[in-house]
């Protein structure tokens, strides 16, 4: 991996990739408080319900990219500038048994569902994982009842690698991987 990455953005037909700002903390509480957003998220409960927690947030997804090269995005459509949801690279420690490990995952407001944008801000961020950063295998991991996940996943040529639990609540999951030579193979074939 390179020594240093400097936060990256991305951009698509439809969406511009950018580091987390100060702006993003209000829609990112907003989503982190919906129990819609958040039903296959941990536990199932809400994330931080307050402005200083999501602050947090914030401030350390822009240190993941100084400390790794790699690490969240803020997903803004471009054609109103709103602020859709987020895309990471990130290593998943809540559950050890699969590290070392990098995930990629994504999170989305309600409002935005439906409408191909994890699919779409995902792939870019695939492509930088492996081609920049250098990685050779990235998972992803969902609650199993997670389906609208899954087939993102599945758009991403992601494939099963395992079923877990997750230490911490005894939550089962399942995880999907993709090598950087799989990536490559089905980009060749797109």
């Amino acid at each position: 991996m390179p020594e240093k990455i400097a936060p990256t953005t991305l951009t698509t037909a439809r969406l511009l990739l950018r580091p987390p700002t100060e702006a993003d903390i209000e829609p990112l509480l907003e989503m982190n408080t919906d129990p819609d957003v958040m039903r296959y998220i941990g536990d199932g409960n809400v994330g931080p319900a307050d402005r200083e927690s999501t602050a947090g947030i914030v401030a350390r997804a822009r240190q993941g990219w100084a400390e790794n090269g790699y690490g969240m995005l803020s997903v803004i459509t471009r054609d109103g500038g709103e602020y859709a949801g987020w895309v990471t690279l990130a290593v998943p420690r809540f559950l050890p048994q699969i590290l070392p490990a990098v995930e990629i995952g994504w999170r989305f407001r309600r409002a935005f569902w439906g409408r191909g944008y994890a699919t779409e801000a995902a792939m870019p961020l695939l492509d930088h994982a492996f081609a920049v950063v250098g990685l050779d295998r990235v998972v992803s991991i969902r609650h199993p009842d997670n389906e609208r996940s899954g087939r993102v996943m599945e758009k991403l040529g992601l494939r099963y690698a395992e079923d877990a639990v997750v230490p911490s609540h005894g939550q089962s999951v399942v995880v999907l991987a993709i090598t950087r030579e799989q990536h490559l193979e089905r980009s060749r074939q797109d």
